[in-house]
C-alpha cells in the first residue's frame, strides 16, 4: 500500500509548485530536494524574474502564463507578502528579428494590451536607454507591455513551500533521490534514509533532471548562465524613478535587465549563449568573456550604468531541443508526472506549471491545452 499519494522529486520553481498544489486538493505529499531550502545552487534563485504575456516564443503560451498571473496573485494574497511587481517591460529589436514580429502576433492573437514606439520615443520616454548603438538601428522598433514586470524568484519559492507544508505536506531537504521506478500502479523512490511508496510522482528536477529521466529517452542539455548587477553611476535607472524591464534582441544576441530595486543594483543577463556543463554541481568561475560582453551590451544601449560591478551569480538553464518545456505524463508509466526543460525562460509559468503537475499525476489530464509541451510534440 502506498505511504504517499504522491512524491515530488525537487522542491525549486515548479517543483515547490506541485507540492502545494497537490496539497492543496488534499493529497498527503512527500516533497524531497537534495539541497538546502533557498539554496543557491539550480535555477530557482538570483532575486528576480520577469513575467509577461504577449510572449514572442508562441502564441500557444498566454493562455497558460494568464492563468500563472491569477495563480501568483493568489499566491501572494495567501502568503502575505508582494511576490509579483509590475513595471512594465520594454522590448526593443528589428522589425524582421524574433523578438518584435512575436510580440505582435501573441498580443494579436489574444487581444493583449501592448504599445508600439519608435526608438527615439523610447530613448524620450527613458532616456537610461538612449545609448550610441539605439539610434544606429534605424530598423529597430520597441514594444512596450505594461502588464508586465518581475517576481521575487527565491520568495515566490518560499510561498509555495510554507503553504505547502500548512496544507499539510512533508517537505524534506538535503535528500538526494538516489533512484525511483514505477511498481505496477505506483512508484518507489529510494532515499539515503530507505524506499518510499506512492501512488503518483512528480519529476521536477530543474538541472537535474537528466539524470532522472535519462533512461526514458528524454534529452536536456545544461548551460552554465550568469547574472549580474551593477551600480549605475547616473540616476535614472530604479524601479522609483519608472524605470522598467527590458529585454534586447541585439546583433550580439539577446539581453535582458531589471530597473534598480532597492540597494541590489540594476541586474543584467545575456540570455543567448551559456557553457554546456555535464554536471549542474559544478561550481560557475568567473567568465570575464561573459562579463565584458555583458559590460559591451550596456556601453552600448544603457550607457549611464557604467561598469561598477556590485555582485554576480551563477544559474543554470535546461534545454530542450526546440527550447519549448516538457510538462507530461511519461509515455507508459501515466503515474509519473513530468515539468523538464524550462529553457531558461520558464520561472515565470512555474505556477501554473505546479497546477498542471497536479492534474496530470492525480486526474490524468490537464484543464488547459499543454500539446505545444508534450512528449510527442
Amino acid at each position: 500500500m502506498a505511504n504517499w499519494d504522491a512524491i515530488v522529486i525537487g522542491l525549486g520553481g515548479a517543483g515547490s509548485a506541485a507540492a502545494y498544489h497537490l496539497a492543496a486538493r488534499g493529497c498527503r505529499v512527500l516533497g524531497l530536494d537534495q539541497h538546502h531550502r533557498g539554496h543557491a545552487l539550480g535555477s530557482s534563485h538570483g532575486k528576480t524574474r520577469i513575467i509577461r504575456q504577449a510572449y514572442f516564443e508562441h502564441p500557444s503560451y498566454v493562455p497558460l502564463l494568464r492563468r500563472a498571473y491569477q495563480l501568483w496573485n493568489e499566491l501572494q494574497l495567501a502568503y502575505g507578502e508582494q511576490l509579483y511587481h509590475p513595471t512594465g517591460l520594454v522590448e526593443l529589436g528589428p522589425a524582421d528579428g524574433v523578438v518584435i514580429p512575436g510580440v505582435l502576433r501573441s498580443a494579436a492573437e489574444h487581444g493583449l494590451a501592448i504599445e508600439e514606439l519608435s526608438v527615439d520615443e523610447v530613448a524620450h520616454r527613458w532616456s537610461g536607454f538612449a545609448g550610441p548603438r539605439l539610434r544606429q538601428h534605424g530598423d529597430w522598433r520597441a514594444v512596450i507591455e505594461k502588464d508586465a514586470g518581475y517576481l521575487r524568484v527565491e520568495d515566490c519559492v518560499e510561498a509555495h513551500l510554507r503553504l505547502a507544508e500548512q496544507a499539510s505536506a512533508t517537505l524534506r531537504h538535503d535528500r538526494p533521490v538516489r533512484q525511483w521506478r514505477t511498481t505496477g500502479q505506483g512508484v518507489e523512490v529510494t532515499t539515503d534514509d530507505g524506499i518510499e511508496v506512492a501512488a503518483k510522482l512528480v519529476i521536477a528536477g530543474g538541472p537535474w533532471n537528466g539524470t532522472l529521466l535519462s533512461s526514458h529517452g528524454i534529452r536536456l542539455r545544461v548551460l552554465r548562465k550568469y547574472q549580474y548587477w551593477y551600480r549605475p553611476k547616473l540616476s535614472g535607472y530604479a524601479q522609483h524613478d519608472g524605470f522598467p524591464c527590458f529585454f534586447h534582441e541585439t546583433p550580439t544576441g539577446y539581453f535582458y535587465g531589471f530597473p534598480g530595486i532597492g540597494d541590489e543594483g540594476l541586474k543584467v543577463a545575456r540570455h543567448s549563449g551559456g557553457t554546456p556543463v555535464e554536471s549542474p554541481t559544478s561550481p560557475h568561475p568567473i567568465d570575464r568573456e561573459e562579463q565584458r560582453q555583458i559590460e559591451d551590451f550596456l556601453k552600448g544601449y544603457l550607457p549611464g550604468v557604467g561598469a561598477q560591478l556590485k555582485a554576480q551569480s551563477g544559474c543554470y538553464y535546461t534545454m530542450t531541443a526546440d527550447e519549448h518545456f516538457v510538462v507530461d505524463l511519461i509515455p507508459n508509466a501515466p503515474q509519473v508526472a513530468v515539468v523538464a526543460g524550462l529553457s531558461g525562460h520558464g520561472f515565470k509559468f512555474t505556477s501554473v506549471m505546479g497546477e498542471l503537475a497536479s492534474q496530470l499525476a492525480i486526474d490524468g489530464e490537464t484543464m488547459l491545452d499543454t500539446s505545444l509541451l508534450r512528449f510527442g510534440r
